[in-house]
């Protein structure tokens, strides 16, 4: 008689593992919401009735606001979609991103500067160009400072230096010259991805607060309760409530992993700066210039600069941080409303908890230097759509693998973020100073930056294929900021100095070409206004 009990639980058990998921239900909207919904939607033709996704957004919750800046993994996302092109750029005020150029980061000069292009350095994966190039310079040279890395071995720098588009109004949708992402306006990219979903991928939009969470035996969310539209059910369930993380943070309590000892900003002054004439010139990179106690992120879109001043409020007061915004903006500031954001750099322990998953800010948030908060996003809901779960039975396993996945970037990209602080030679504030400190620096980044000092950073060095930043974009900080490898013991290593050579006069070629060949960054997004590009 004792066993029958058992016997019940054991079927009951077998059976909830055997229960397919067949809806999803997305709490919360934003950019975070409708790519998770639009990903699934898209992957698994939701129109065809296989997946229902929900996706429930609160009315009276408005968008951040900000992280306009992007990865060129975006064009592969908006391909997912089914997104054109030419509609994103108009209706989303987007322009191009061709990399960020870092100013004043190094000493703090006027003409201290060094860009991360996203084009690979040439010869990349054929050859360790940053040793030759390294080993090419006299001993002189790197008494001194170095010529440029990303201007010797990449045409981009050049391209973005002189204003100009990464492709011409004949190329294609998502064709390109020069490898490329977006700048765009995230309130309308918000809006623009909840029309493209509802109306042509399927996805059901309910306007309405989430209040409670009804739990299923086995600790599972069973349903969510709204205000005005009674219980939710869903077999799995996202949660895109922002910072205030209502379902992994509030209803199963995962604990928030700060990382502000390494991470030192905490607050952002955001502004939006008209420009001064309709045919003013758009950069086509983000520009970051270096501050006594942080920076400030100038990103152009098509009608106007989005400025903010990043700085850590334990350095200097926030009248401080507004009188620097100020001088760096001009006069004009006066006229434009300035809002404040709070930053808390850290993440969840974990992401996914039981049938819950968690993306963008309810997963955590980091300083925006190298526009890491949606390219998370975007790798979330990819994997999140690609290895949705076909039944309860093996969610558990695609959970495991979601946060040891997502684990291993998080911390990477925190060790990429402080890369830069410690290069910096910077001694005008205790901010610089505090932040070369090696206590504030991670192990696993002290331990490169040992291998780093004899040799350039190699995909061997990262131990996953899921890096977000690989090796050239480490080689491109590093030698930016005038790091020098050691490279004399690898000097017997380099018996191909014509191959390097031919490298250095292919990237000098391919500079000439291109700015022959592209047209300004302002004159593109007229005729993409105008005419549009080519469908694909």
């Amino acid at each position: 008689m004792q066993s029958q009990p058992q016997n019940k639980n054991k079927n009951k058990n077998n059976n909830m593992a055997e229960q397919p998921i067949q809806t999803v239900v997305i709490v919360g909207g934003g950019n975070a919401g409708w790519l998770t919904a639009g990903r699934i939607a898209a992957k698994h033709n939701c129109q065809a009735g296989a997946i229902r996704v929900v996706l429930i957004e609160s009315p009276g919750v408005p968008p951040i606001g900000v992280g306009e800046g992007t990865w060129p993994t975006m064009r592969s996302t908006l391909l997912a979609l089914g997104i054109s092109e030419t509609e994103f750029i108009r209706e989303c005020d987007a322009t191009f991103k061709q990399g960020a150029k870092f100013a004043r980061w190094v000493n703090g000069a006027a003409d201290d500067f060094y860009y991360h292009p996203l084009v690979l350095p040439q010869g990349f994966g054929k050859a360790d160009m940053a040793a030759y190039w390294l080993q090419g310079k006299t001993a002189a040279d790197l008494a001194g400072p170095l010529s440029s890395f990303s201007n010797d071995l990449c045409y981009q720098e050049a391209i973005c230096e002189q204003g100009l588009a990464p492709k011409t109004i004949r190329h294609a949708e998502y064709a390109a010259v020069a490898n490329y992402a977006y700048h765009l306006d995230s309130g309308k990219f918000g809006l623009f991805l909840q029309r493209h979903c509802i109306e042509k991928l399927g996805v059901e939009h309910i306007q309405d607060d989430v209040i409670a969470v009804q739990s299923a035996d086995n600790g599972d969310i069973a349903a969510v309760q709204t205000q005005n539209h009674g219980l939710i059910a869903g077999d799995l369930f996202v949660d895109c409530t922002g910072f205030k993380s209502l379902l992994l943070g509030e209803h199963y309590q995962v604990p928030f992993k700060r990382c502000d000892d390494v991470l030192f900003i905490d607050t952002a002054l955001a502004v939006q700066v008209p420009y001064a004439t309709q045919d003013a010139p758009i950069a086509s990179h983000t520009i970051s210039t270096a501050q006594d106690c942080g920076w400030i992120w100038d990103i152009g879109l098509q009608h106007r600069r989005g400025v903010g001043y990043v700085y850590a409020s334990r350095y200097c007061s926030e009248q401080q941080a507004r009188d620097t915004l100020a001088a760096y903006v001009g006069p004009q500031i006066a006229e434009l409303a300035v809002r404040k954001i709070p930053i808390v750099s850290g993440h969840r322990q974990h992401f996914w908890q039981n049938n819950c998953v968690a993306v963008g800010l309810s997963a955590g948030f980091l300083e925006p230097l190298e526009a890491s908060a949606l390219v998370l996003v975007e790798l979330s809901a990819q994997m999140i759509a690609e290895q949705l779960p076909a039944t309860r039975g093996v969610m558990d396993i695609v959970a495991r693998r979601f946060n040891e996945t997502f684990l291993y970037r998080w911390d990477k990209i925190i060790d990429f973020l402080k890369l830069h602080y410690i290069l910096s030679q910077r001694n005008d504030s205790a901010f610089w100073r505090d932040n070369r400190d090696p206590a504030t620096i991670p192990q696993s980044l002290l331990d490169l930056m040992q291998l780093w000092a004899h040799r350039a950073p190699g995909d061997l060095d990262f131990t996953s294929n899921n890096e977000v930043f690989p090796a050239a974009s480490y080689q491109y900080v590093l030698y930016g900021m005038g790091f020098r490898s050691d490279t004399s013991r690898l000097r017997h290593q380099l018996t191909n100095w014509d191959f390097a050579t031919a490298q250095l006069q292919q990237n000098r070629k391919m500079i000439d070409q291109a700015l022959t060949l592209l047209p300004t960054h302002r004159e593109l997004i007229n005729k993409i206004r105008q005419y549009g590009f080519q469908t694909i």
